[in-house]
C-alpha cells in the first residue's frame, strides 16, 4: 500500500517533479500520469524498454524457496542491523526525516532496489515497527508479491539502473541484496545519515552445489567492482554471514531456478543436497558530497 509519506518522497521520472495522488493515479505538475495498478505496484516506467527482471517461472520458484525458511538467517541479520541503526540514531540524538514526518506522519523510509518479491524488506518493516518502505524492481511477477508482502510496503516498477524516482536524501535506509547496484543514484536518494546494507555472495557461496551441477561461479573480482561501484560510500563494517543448507532435491532445484542459473545450461539435483550458503553483508554510510 503506498501511504502519504511513500509518495512524498517518490518523484516523477520524466520531470523529477513531486506527485500527488488521486484515487490510482499519481500526477505530476507537469501533468505526467501513472497509475496503481490493480495488482497494488505503482508502475514509474517512461515508455522506453525496462531491462530484463526475472520471469514469472523465476518468482514462482523464490517464492517457494523463501517459504522454506533456508535464507531466514539472512533475513534476521538484515533486520537486526536495521533495527540497531534505528536504535543508535535514537540514543545519538539523530533524528528521522522530520520534513517528512511532520507533512505525512511517516517514519524512516526504507528502499529495498532489486527487492524482487519483498521478502528481505517485510523482515526488516516486521522489525521496525515505526518504518515504511518501498520496494523497487522491473519483474512485474515480483511487484505483484512485493505489493503484497508487507502492510508498511509499498512497490515500484522502475528502471534501478536509471535515474531513480525518489527525491534527494529521502531514504533512511536501502537495502541492496544480490541485485545491481546503481552508486551515484544510492548516494544521492540516502540521507547524509543513512545507512546502506549490500549483500553480495562470497565465493564460498553454494559451492558444493555448483561444482556438482556445474552452475555459475561467483567472479573473483566481484569485490573490486564493488568498491569501484559505491566509490562514493565509505564503509562502515562487514560481516560473513555462513551457514548450511539442507536441501531437498524439489527445494534445491527452486533455488537455482530463482537466480541467473535459470538461463543457463546446466546439470539437474538428482535427490537431497548439503550445501553451504556463504554471504559479504557490507554497511555503508555516504560520503560528504
Amino acid at each position: 500500500m503506498l501511504t502519504a509519506a511513500m509518495i512524498d518522497a517518490l518523484r516523477c521520472p520524466l520531470c523529477a517533479s513531486p506527485l500527488t495522488r488521486a484515487d490510482a493515479t499519481l500526477r505530476c505538475p507537469q501533468n505526467h500520469t501513472f497509475d496503481l495498478n490493480k495488482h497494488g505496484y505503482l508502475h514509474l516506467g517512461t515508455g522506453r524498454r525496462l531491462p530484463e527482471g526475472d520471469t514469472p517461472a523465476m518468482v514462482e520458484a523464490r517464492t517457494r524457496f523463501l517459504t522454506t525458511a533456508h535464507y531466514h538467517p539472512l533475513a534476521t541479520a538484515l533486520a537486526t542491523i536495521c533495527v540497531d541503526h534505528e536504535l543508535k540514531d535514537v540514543a545519538d540524538g539523530v533524528s528521522p526525516p522530520r520534513d517528512r514526518d511532520q507533512q505525512a506522519g511517516g517514519g524512516p523510509l526504507v528502499v529495498d532496489l532489486g527487492a524482487g518479491t519483498g521478502y528481505y524488506l517485510a523482515g526488516v518493516l516486521e522489525a521496525v515497527p515505526s518504518a515504511e518502505g518501498l520496494a523497487f524492481d522491473v519483474s512485474k511477477a515480483a511487484l505483484r508479491r512485493a505489493a503484497k508482502a508487507h502492510p508498511r510496503a509499498g512497490a515500484v516498477l522502475a528502471d534501478t539502473w536509471s535515474t531513480l524516482p525518489l527525491a534527494d536524501g529521502c531514504v533512511d535506509l536501502l537495502l541492496n541484496v544480490f541485485a545491481p547496484r546503481n552508486g551515484a543514484q544510492m548516494h544521492r536518494v540516502l540521507r547524509p545519515d543513512g545507512l546502506l546494507v549490500v549483500v553480495t555472495p562470497t565465493g564460498r557461496h553454494l559451492g558444493e552445489l555448483r561444482e556438482r551441477l556445474g552452475l555459475l561461479s561467483v567472479d573473483p573480482a566481484k569485490a573490486d567492482r564493488l568498491a569501484q561501484e559505491l566509490r562514493d560510500f565509505d564503509p562502515a563494517g562487514e560481516r560473513v554471514l555462513e551457514w548450511p543448507l539442507a536441501l531437498s532435491e524439489a527445494e534445491a532445484e527452486d533455488l537455482i531456478a530463482m537466480g541467473p542459473n535459470a538461463f543457463h545450461e546446466r546439470a539437474h539435483a538428482t535427490g537431497p543436497v548439503t550445501c553451504t550458503a556463504s554471504v559479504r553483508i557490507g554497511l555503508y554510510r555516504p560520503r560528504p558530497a
